[in-house]
């Protein structure tokens, strides 16, 4: 069988889309704001320490010099500022390093007086040293680092994160949101597929297109209600019409035709004609079934000896007699009975004139999965696939016998309806094989 492709559901996909139209939309609002935020915090940080210098030096320069000593003191308490002397033989390292350390540099050069350094450590004590003149003296005054810092990375990742959570959290709604309406119609439209016609949408949702679709849906729905309910009453009249001529005819065969070859030809032609409206039946039938657990090997065992022709056909089931599997008795039964009178009709030995046919199991998981296989020709590869299709017949050995060319047509159906699945192949020394999966008990 074809592998399906890889399919992502309309919930993930929306979601995800949503997601990165979002995540790009905030990694562009933070960036723009980074950029917006960064001018603004050189200045104010620069303000800051030229006001500091300013009212150092004003407070010492308006000072005698025995005052002087207990300024800088009560400074350095109150403030923790310290003032000192800036001697010619300090070592310092420049504070500017980056974009926003230089940007404060350059602002506070415009705003200090007499302002000669900006440092990050003199004489290898940190810290925040700005050089600076009172007269003709040179003075450092010393301050605490975080005075002038940017918005910390962390913070950034802290309110990104925040977004984050918000973006994926809203796009789940927005996409349940846009979802739900679509989730129902593959709900409804699932129903349908199993011959439930009974599933309306809502048709007073505020959403124009799918307020449309819904409507459409539920008249659709409504018009193979009724299609399905003139189905069934055409099918009983046909059922009916045609048998009754039919026993007419076997009545009158068997009545007035003297030549018994004859007799049993037209006999035979009769109950071929009856076996296809019963094939017709099986496959047109609606598709209710009433899934319960079910004997496999009581169930193979009484189909085999229900065959209209036993003598032609030999089936060695070897199934475990507790062997139990969800499945309609009568969908079973016709399952089976199918797939026998297909390997009776074309899997016999020439040396024999008998269809002999296996059938064998293997439990996988929840599944179990039932192989019936034949002993005849096969079938081309390149026509497997066209085997379940309704009056399509394999080869010119198998056209040869007659049939409606619907039994495993109608085996796939029926394997439909109990919710499991059928594979056809060829074996390797030659046959049919077919495998059917059920659901374990």
């Amino acid at each position: 069988m074809r592998q399906a492709p890889f399919a992502v559901s309309l919930f993930w996909r929306t979601f995800a889309l949503l997601a990165l139209l979002l995540g790009v939309g905030i990694g562009a609002w933070v960036a723009t704001l980074r950029a917006l935020e960064f001018e603004p915090r050189a200045v104010q940080a620069a303000r800051e320490i030229a006001s500091l210098v300013n009212l150092s030096r004003a407070a010492l320069q308006y000072s005698d010099p025995i005052s002087r000593v207990a300024v800088v003191k009560t400074m350095s308490d109150t403030e923790a500022i310290r003032v000192l002397p800036r001697e010619p033989g300090d070592t310092w390292q420049p504070f500017a390093v980056d974009s926003f350390t230089r940007e404060v540099g350059n602002e506070l050069r415009s705003r200090v007086d007499q302002y000669s350094i900006l440092a990050r450590s003199v004489n290898g004590q940190p810290g925040l040293w700005v050089g600076f003149m009172i007269e003709e003296d040179p003075y450092w005054l010393h301050a605490d680092a975080t005075r002038v810092q940017p918005l910390r990375t962390g913070t950034w990742f802290v309110w990104i994160g925040i977004a984050l959570v918000a973006t994926v959290l809203g796009s789940a709604m927005i996409a349940r949101l846009i979802n739900r309406p679509l989730q129902q119609l593959s709900f409804a439209a699932s129903r349908i597929r199993e011959g439930e016609y009974e599933s309306r949408l809502d048709e007073d949702t505020l959403t124009t297109e799918i307020r449309q679709v819904n409507m459409g849906f539920n008249r659709m729905a409504s018009k193979l209600a009724r299609v399905d309910e003139e189905r069934a009453v055409m099918l009983a009249g046909i059922s009916h019409d045609l048998r009754t001529p039919l026993a007419r005819l076997r009545l009158e065969t068997e009545m007035s035709v003297a030549d018994e070859e004859a007799r049993r030809n037209m006999a035979g032609d009769i109950d071929q004609l009856d076996a296809i409206i019963d094939k017709f039946m099986d496959y047109a039938r609606p598709g209710e079934t009433k899934l319960e657990p079910v004997a496999l090997a009581a169930l193979v065992e009484r189909e085999a000896q229900s065959l209209r022709d036993p003598a032609s056909i030999r089936v060695d089931s070897r199934l475990a007699i507790d062997l139990m599997v969800q499945a309609d008795p009568t969908e079973l039964g016709r399952v089976f009975g199918n797939l026998f009178e297909n390997a009776r009709r074309y899997a016999r030995d020439p040396a024999t004139d008998v269809a002999l046919v296996e059938v064998t199991y293997v439990r996988e998981g929840p599944w179990v999965v039932v192989t019936v296989r034949d002993h005849g020709p096969g079938v081309p590869p390149e026509k497997l696939s066209q085997l379940t299709t309704p009056f399509y017949r394999g080869d010119l050995a198998r056209t040869a016998a007659t049939g409606a060319g619907l039994g495993l047509a109608i085996v796939e159906k029926s394997m439909q309806r109990m919710g499991g699945t059928l594979e056809i192949a060829n074996a390797i020394d030659g046959g049919l094989v077919v495998r059917l999966r059920f659901r374990r008990v």
